[in-house]
């Protein structure tokens, strides 16, 4: 019998707060949505369980991951869940952690290019977040996946200290054939902002054809009355969005990927909602 080469993920454009009790209700609800849309994977952004800060509380962290984790294992729903972590090690991480519909777990992908300035002093995340090795992750039937986080893909050379490891090529040539990437990026509403949210979809494109891997991807959607830093959705190994969400508020997707010489699945099995 031959491999099933489908791949149905789910992505969750969230807002995003530091109030982990309500992140953890909200990514809890959209478990539930990918279960009812078939989803083998949700993808869920940046810093989505714990917030977006170093200055969490990893007790309650802890306590909503096994929330999160069960409710996924029980509606049979994989996950790869972005949050800032520490792990046993006493060290704190930027995380997309992986699991499987089994609520196995596979392991975490580390925030590689932490922010930081550009003056030779050193501010921001670079001093906050433990960096681990790059990796891949095996999920099934053959299928290797990767995970990357927010500047890692770009490599935005306003906020980025450090060369760019073109980390997206990385992972294809260690056998990645899918890519879940998760975003928490920053907006004003300003020109600038917009200027970079283009840097941010061309680099998606350029950098998903550059690989020759599909990438799903999804941004914060706080705050809900500007446009998201980086669109949310699924794009193909050419380079081109198949799926693609409103870039305001909160937004959900699913989408079936075909690694495959099939029917492309831009035709024929695509959900999205706003809820």
């Amino acid at each position: 019998m031959s491999p099933n080469l489908d791949l149905r993920v789910a992505g969750y454009q969230m807002p995003i707060g530091l109030d982990i009790e309500r992140n953890t209700r909200r990514i809890n609800e959209a478990i539930d949505w990918a279960a009812d849309q078939g989803a083998e994977i949700l993808l869920t952004p940046e810093g989505s369980l714990s917030g977006y800060t170093h200055e969490f509380d990893a007790g309650l962290t802890e306590q909503a991951l096994g929330i999160v984790t069960a409710r996924a294992r029980d509606r049979k729903v994989g996950l790869a869940l972005g949050t800032c972590f520490v792990e046993p090690d006493g060290k704190c991480y930027n995380q997309l952690r992986f699991y499987r519909p089994t609520g196995e777990y596979l392991g975490f992908h580390s925030k590689q290019l932490c922010c930081g300035s550009m003056d030779g002093r050193s501010h921001g995340e670079v001093n906050h977040f433990a960096v681990a090795d790059l990796r891949v992750f095996p999920w099934r039937d053959g299928l290797v996946i990767g995970g990357l986080i927010c500047n890692d893909l770009w490599a935005n050379p306003e906020c980025t200290p450090m060369p760019d490891p073109h980390l997206t090529q990385q992972l294809s040539a260690m056998g990645a054939r899918v890519i879940l990437h998760a975003v928490n990026g920053g907006r004003n509403g300003s020109s600038w902002s917009e200027l970079t949210g283009r840097y941010h979809e061309a680099n998606l494109r350029l950098r998903a054809r550059a690989g020759g891997v599909w990438i799903a991807t999804v941004d914060s959607a706080a705050p809900e009355h500007l446009p998201c830093s980086a669109p949310s959705g699924v794009i193909d190994r050419s380079g081109e969005f198949v799926c693609r969400t409103n870039p305001k508020g909160e937004q959900l997707f699913a989408y079936t990927i075909t690694l495959g010489d099939g029917q492309p699945a831009a035709q024929r099995d695509v959900a999205t909602r706003a809820p």
